[in-house]
């Protein structure tokens, strides 16, 4: 299994390093956002049109997100283990006892 520190240090090997550290964050925000829409698409064409197992696609663009993921936190001096330890912590205060649908509709942003 992958650790996300070790995998966060090994994606960014293949990041620009021509770049600042203000247009590393431009570009994982705007890829982010374009990967997403590919995500949404698919998804999209799954539920309206052919119906196709998107699965293995899905698999593939998780991976492209989650590298724009890696080089958001990179630019922005974060680890996504610390992303995502906080992450839980939230998770934690908002459904103490998991997900609850009346929870999630009346929480405090």
């Amino acid at each position: 299994m992958l650790e996300f520190g070790t995998y966060q240090r090994l994606a960014m090997r293949t990041s620009n390093k021509d770049l600042t550290p203000k247009e590393h964050l431009i570009n994982a925000m705007l890829g982010l956002s374009g990967e997403v829409g590919e995500c949404t698409d698919l998804v999209k064409k799954h539920l309206y049109q052919d119906g196709r197992d998107i699965r293995g696609k899905l698999f593939d663009e998780a991976g492209d997100v989650m590298w724009y993921l890696a080089e958001m936190a990179n630019a922005c001096g974060f680890s996504l283990d610390d992303i995502a330890a906080h992450n839980i912590e939230k998770l934690k205060k908002r459904y103490p006892s998991g997900f609850e649908a009346e929870r999630s509709l009346h929480r405090e942003v």
